[in-house]
């Protein structure tokens, strides 16, 4: 794929270097393109049967998915039949719009070290305790994060979206969450109140195997998606989200002098979005016909500004 599809636009970040928590912006860069050369690349680059199946699903937007990349992969394979999760509870694709190079080798790192892991029956899986600290030790760097509503370069910025992942996951395979918080802000790559975020010693995401046998993930990061599944012994029953708005709070438009510009001249450098209070609960649907609605609690996002460079303040 081409890098473009992953430069988050430089200038952003210089305006907002005295800000911080998982970044992203709504500039969404080429999506629908080049999938079927996506799928030609694997094959050219994994030569050695990581990846040998060719009909995984190319969402250009996250989502639950069907179809997964490592079907076939004889590693996976090997570690499923070693704890017997044969059973495909739930897969997940989380599309990452736009990012910076050094944000994407984090997410790609964080979601590398997070597959493989086994989850034991009435165990808790812990993010951080799992794969943290996000440190440059550990071979993260500098990317950007929210923290205390604004965005800052922070190492590990990135982390979040494989956070947000297997939030997503464990929802779907109807898990218990022990520990989730929301961004600060909202993000573009998942609907209110469905993402997750992490900040090593002060915020985790956390969620219980409460089925009785073990749970096997497995992820495989691929440009800007993170794939990710959950394996157990028993498909769990269908889970749908729901989340009612309770308030919109509308971004603000912040403006930055740029003597480079034209008279009358504007230049979008930041898509804000705006905040919201939003509540979230799902309904869980049984075999028998029965269903079930768990509430999930109140996700608050205060808005991301929409900032415009101008020639001169004057002019406005």
């Amino acid at each position: 794929m081409k890098k473009e599809n992953y430069i988050l636009v430089t200038t952003a970040l210089i305006l907002l270097t005295s800000l911080t928590a998982c970044t992203f912006e709504n500039a969404e860069k080429e999506l629908n393109k080049n999938n079927e050369d996506l799928k030609t690349q694997l094959n050219m680059s994994n030569p050695q049967n990581y990846i040998v199946n060719f009909d995984f699903d190319i969402p250009n937007e996250s989502k639950p998915i069907i179809n997964v990349p490592w079907e076939n992969d004889i590693k996976f394979k090997n570690t499923q039949d070693k704890y017997g999760t044969n059973v495909l509870m739930a897969a997940f694709c989380t599309v990452i719009k736009t990012t910076t190079p050094e944000e994407q080798h984090n997410v790609h790192l964080a979601a590398k070290s997070v597959s493989g892991t086994v989850i034991q029956p009435g165990e808790i899986f812990s993010q951080n305790q799992s794969i943290g600290p996000y440190t440059k030790e550990k071979g993260y760097k500098e990317g950007s994060a929210y923290i205390g509503g604004v965005v800052t370069p922070s190492t590990g910025g990135g982390a979040c979206k494989v956070a947000s992942t297997l939030y997503n996951l464990s929802i779907l395979s109807n898990l218990e969450i022990i520990e989730r918080y929301n961004h600060s802000m909202p993000v573009d790559y998942l609907p209110y109140g469905q993402d997750s975020t992490v900040a090593y010693k002060f915020k985790d995401l956390k969620f219980k195997n409460t089925t009785d046998d073990p749970i096997l993930i497995w992820a495989f990061p691929i440009e800007n998606r993170i794939y990710m599944g959950f394996y157990g012994t028993k498909k769990p029953p269908n889970v749908e989200w729901h989340h009612n708005i309770l308030e919109k709070r509308e971004a603000p438009v912040q403006y930055q002098v740029n003597p480079d510009l034209k008279e009358g001249e504007e230049k979008i450098i930041l898509e804000g979005m705006d905040g919201a209070k939003v509540e979230s609960f799902v309904i869980i649907k049984y075999p028998d016909g029965t269903s079930e609605k768990k509430n999930l609690g109140i996700s608050n996002y205060w808005p991301m500004p929409h900032i415009i460079e101008v020639n001169n303040k004057s002019s406005l």
